[in-house]
């Protein structure tokens, strides 16, 4: 898919902005993101089978534990480059809640369609991998080559719109 669709006039001559399912689903994503609870970046993730959503999630500390928000960041005090030395972050990844909600839940993520506002990091693309996603829909980049090259040697597409 590639996107948003053009308008176009149905039978009667009105004017039809529908968006496409993958930008839909993004847009979605876009506002779970803002449930975010880190300093430094705003995630969201849904995964979707069949054109229903299964599960959202979105980038901050587990239940129950105090938000970066409110207690600060770790990797912001410690100067630590985006990417890197993801063990010193209170914050799940969107992916990593996305799955951890499917699964709390019951949910059977195998053949879903992973939306995502960022390209997954390796870590997350791992679990993805395992979690039996077969597609991932992203709206930004995230420069992870080894997550990307993990990804394209499982079989799993990664279309940016």
């Amino acid at each position: 898919m590639t996107g948003k669709k053009a308008a176009t006039k149905d039978s009667k001559g009105k004017i039809n902005n529908r968006p496409d399912w993958d930008t839909y689903f993004l847009d979605i994503v876009e506002v779970v993101s803002r449930r975010s609870t880190c300093r430094r970046r705003s995630v969201g993730a849904g995964l979707v089978r069949d054109r229903r959503i299964l599960a959202t999630g979105y980038n901050g500390a587990p239940s129950k534990l105090k938000h970066c928000l409110d207690i600060g960041c770790l990797r912001e005090q410690l100067n630590v480059p985006s990417g890197e030395r993801h063990e010193l972050c209170r914050g799940l990844h969107a992916e990593q809640n996305v799955i951890i909600q499917a699964a709390l839940h019951g949910v059977i993520t195998k053949g879903s369609t992973l939306y995502c506002t960022n390209q997954p990091c390796v870590i997350c693309a791992k679990m993805i991998i395992n979690a039996g996603i077969v597609r991932i829909v992203i709206r930004d980049d995230y420069s992870d080559p080894l997550a990307a090259q993990m990804l394209e040697e499982a079989g799993i597409s990664v279309i940016q719109l």
